[in-house]
């Protein structure tokens, strides 16, 4: 099976406790490693400069064509509090290309601005099944280059599911959490995922399943919701169950959390996936909304 993935790749700096990491990432990276666990052939539409060491990606067995830019890649200092985070932009490589692409499924997770509205409208009209995580668009920054959301009007018609949390979701709708789920549900979105720390919730149709992450030591937040959306669409285009994709983007995500690793060696292999899966799917409970 494969999977289209349109991101940035970024050189980030991650700091916690006064300790800086400087790591390769972005949604690019984080999304594509994660499908090669799950034994899916990734195409990568991104856009790095020569300051980014394409060989772990060729590596990796990840495609990528076109991606080369003379601009240097897109770069974040990144500081990290339990599970608060900011970020502020230091550098902005070029927009993304689009190429038609026969792929499974096609994830789309900006990171800053590369997908432009007409390429975002072009994946829409390819795409079988289109995840969305819309960070990337709602992102601005200010004067000293401090990332921060910005209310946003973003077509969601011929998106299948998307991910947000609450702040973003205020961004794109209004109401508590349950109204705004239900608002993006209205603008087309069949499954409609929110993550509000460790609570994770689904609506699909009329009703909302959730699940709660055990509440551990937090170490490195950077990618968490990158290896979760990918693990959702990688196991719902795999198993066509909403419920198993939910379990295992959550077992997805609790493993990297308690990996206790820094940048992408948190991400999990299938087999501790798999195990926490099943935990959270005998754990799931739901409600009618």
């Amino acid at each position: 099976m494969k999977l289209a993935v349109f991101s940035h790749c970024a050189i980030d700096t991650i700091t916690i406790d006064g300790n800086n990491y400087e790591q390769i990432g972005g949604a690019a990276c984080y999304c594509g490693l994660t499908a090669r666990q799950f034994k899916f052939d990734v195409d990568l539409f991104t856009k790095f400069g020569p300051d980014f060491p394409k060989q772990y990606l060729l590596d990796q067995k990840i495609n990528f064509s076109n991606s080369e830019s003379q601009e240097k890649t897109t770069k974040f200092s990144i500081s990290i509090t339990g599970s608060d985070r900011t970020l502020k932009l230091e550098n902005q490589c070029e927009q993304v290309d689009y190429a038609s692409i026969n792929a499974d499924g096609h994830l789309v997770s900006p990171i800053y601005h590369e997908i432009s509205n007409d390429v975002y409208k072009k994946i829409k009209n390819d795409s079988n099944f289109l995840f969305l995580d819309p960070q990337g668009f709602l992102r601005q920054k200010d004067s000293q280059n401090n990332v921060f959301l910005e209310k946003t009007d973003l077509d969601l018609s011929g998106v299948n599911a998307i991910k947000v949390n609450p702040e973003e979701s205020q961004q794109l709708v209004s109401g508590n959490n349950d109204e705004m789920m239900l608002a993006l549900q209205k603008k087309g979105v069949e499954y409609v995922i929110m993550t509000n720390k460790t609570d994770v919730s689904l609506l699909v149709k009329d009703k909302i399943y959730s699940i709660t992450l055990p509440n551990k030591q937090i170490h490195d937040t950077t990618g968490i919701g990158d290896i979760f959306c990918s693990t959702f669409i990688c196991t719902m285009l795999k198993e066509k169950d909403f419920l198993w994709a939910l379990c295992f983007a959550g077992g997805a995500a609790q493993a990297a959390l308690e990996s206790n690793n820094v940048g992408l060696q948190k991400i999990p292999n299938k087999g501790t996936v798999q195990t926490n899966a099943s935990y959270f799917y005998n754990l799931v409970k739901f409600r009618d909304l």
